[in-house]
């Protein structure tokens, strides 16, 4: 058992957990002693902002350990599956299957590019039937995959409105559909192994199996873009086989394969902006099952600007947003049924992941600020081991403590991206990046709390024509003023001879102003 436990892998598994306890328990610290300040200069305003950061503190503690336990968790599960798998007989009798495509206004060449290598499909082919479902509203488009699909027996549906989105789409096409699976690909995705569904379908015999999800990804880009990929990969790789192991992996919308008769009973997907995810929790309280493939059968057109990065993340995190109230209002019917603690902490997270790390972040970005001045005016000494503890060191302490939690959160996605994914550049850019969608990522969650139409998605216009350079700065105006502010009280902070203070704001202000340098330098 010791050796077990010290054993390299088991090491490195260890040190992800580690630097996340360590974050929480430092925010923890930094926060004890911020009330002890308090008490110390008799401060009310002090004393509020202790709270404050005491309670982003518990929020982001919850976070920290949710993390490092589903991290450890899903190292865990390649054993579960293999269980699995060994209970598994190939198919013997062939089910029928409908392999989907739903587009919009794509680009037709790729459409027809990856829908003619999805019938390469081994498999029998009076057994599956292939199907564009066109919600298209330029009219060369629609003509055109229209005529692709009469030449290659695809079947073609187009619809007149968009209703519901791509769920509506689905739903259009479930209420006549006769295959008993639906195998769902989005139009950018270029099929790698034929074997998807003869892999595949083998796991519905599991009883009240519902959907099988595999593992998505990217053709090779750019550094840029093979950098967005983590955060896609650090998802696939750490957070749904943990979520599987609780029956409570999220269906990702493509790549995966749904039985036709537990959507029908579900009531179809939910129409909203991001319907896998609402579907995927229908499933569940349903009482059906699901399970996640770790293995690549399909590779994706790589994300290579910013601006599609920014539409991306405005349009998940209004989907979670959106979801998290769902969750709540289902969860307390009457007629939902009751799931585990563990899996409504699943689906809480996921809900609260991207504005964790986005509104959180600003938060703790705003609280920072006002520390930095409300503790200016106590009486600083300088910091040794003996008087640590003491009343008059505490300012000094204070600051310590919270440059070690500030320096820790920095840290832990660097070293964690370089353990995992051997890449110390890629692990400072998701550090960047995160900081860089904060503000975005925080609008699109206050529209999806404020706005009831869905229009509100695209409310952010982030690109437009003219100089480089004024397209960045018109598109980050938010950002950079924020930066600005954030810049000019660092300069006010080392003018009062706060010299921690200053460069704590100092590198936020950077962190900030990188939404421009991604503008400019990806577009």
């Amino acid at each position: 058992m010791v050796k077990m436990l010290l054993n390299k892998t088991n090491v490195l598994m260890l040190i992800p957990v580690a630097l996340f306890l360590i974050l929480t328990i430092s925010s923890g610290l930094f926060s004890v002693y911020l009330l002890y300040l308090a008490g110390y200069a008799h401060s009310i305003s002090i004393t509020a902002l202790a709270i404050t950061f005491l309670t982003l503190s518990l929020l982001s503690g919850f976070f920290n350990i949710f993390t490092a336990y589903s991290y450890y968790r899903s190292q865990l599960y390649s054993k579960y599956l293999k269980r699995i798998q060994n209970r598994l007989k190939p198919l013997t009798k062939f089910p029928a299957v409908a392999v989907v495509m739903p587009i919009y206004n794509e680009d037709p060449a790729l459409v027809k590019k990856n829908m003619l290598r999805l019938k390469d499909l081994d498999y029998p082919k009076d057994k599956v039937n292939f199907y564009i479902l066109d919600d298209s509203t330029k009219a060369n488009i629609a003509e055109e995959i229209k005529g692709f699909a009469a030449a290659n027996s695809i079947r073609y549906i187009h619809r007149k409105n968009r209703n519901g989105y791509k769920a509506g789409a689905l739903n259009n096409f479930v209420k006549a559909a006769k295959e008993e699976y639906l195998a769902i690909f989005d139009y950018d995705e270029y099929l790698t192994d034929t074997a998807f569904l003869k892999e595949l379908l083998p796991y519905f015999s599991i009883k009240d199996l519902s959907y099988v999800q595999t593992e998505k990804s990217y053709s090779k880009g750019t550094f840029f873009s093979e950098t967005i990929n983590l955060f896609d990969e650090f998802f696939f790789n750490f957070v749904q086989p943990s979520r599987a192991l609780n029956n409570t992996a999220i269906f990702a919308g493509s790549c995966g394969i749904i039985k036709n008769s537990a959507i029908k009973k579900i009531g179809g997907f939910p129409e909203y902006v991001i319907e896998d995810t609402f579907f995927s929790f229908e499933s569940d309280i349903h009482n059906y099952k699901s399970l996640y493939i770790p293995k690549i059968y399909a590779l994706g057109k790589p994300i290579k600007t910013f601006t599609e990065l920014s539409r991306q993340q405005w349009r998940y995190n209004y989907g979670d947003t959106q979801f998290l109230n769902y969750f709540f209002k289902r969860t307390a019917s009457k007629k939902s049924t009751r799931l585990s603690v563990l899996s409504n902490i699943d689906y809480i997270t996921h809900g609260s992941g991207l504005n964790y790390i986005s509104f959180v972040l600003v938060l703790f970005t705003l609280v920072s600020v006002l520390i930095v001045f409300a503790t200016a005016a106590a009486p600083l000494t300088s910091l040794n081991i003996t008087e640590l503890f003491k009343s008059s060191s505490l300012p000094a302490t204070i600051e310590a403590l919270g440059i070690m939690a500030f320096i820790v959160s920095l840290l832990a996605p660097v070293l964690l991206i370089k353990l995992q994914f051997k890449s110390v550049k890629k692990g400072i850019m998701v550090l960047f990046l995160n900081f860089a969608l904060a503000i975005t990522r925080t609008r699109a969650a206050f529209a999806a709390l404020f706005s009831n139409k869905q229009s509100s998605l695209w409310a952010r216009n982030f690109t437009s024509k003219g100089p480089r350079i004024a397209n960045a700065l018109k598109s980050s105006f938010s950002e950079i003023t924020f930066a600005s502010a954030l810049f000019m009280l660092s300069i006010f902070a080392m003018f009062i001879n706060n010299v921690s203070g200053a460069i704590w704001l100092f590198w936020y202000s950077i962190l900030y102003f990188s939404t421009f340098a991604f503008f400019y330098k990806y577009g």
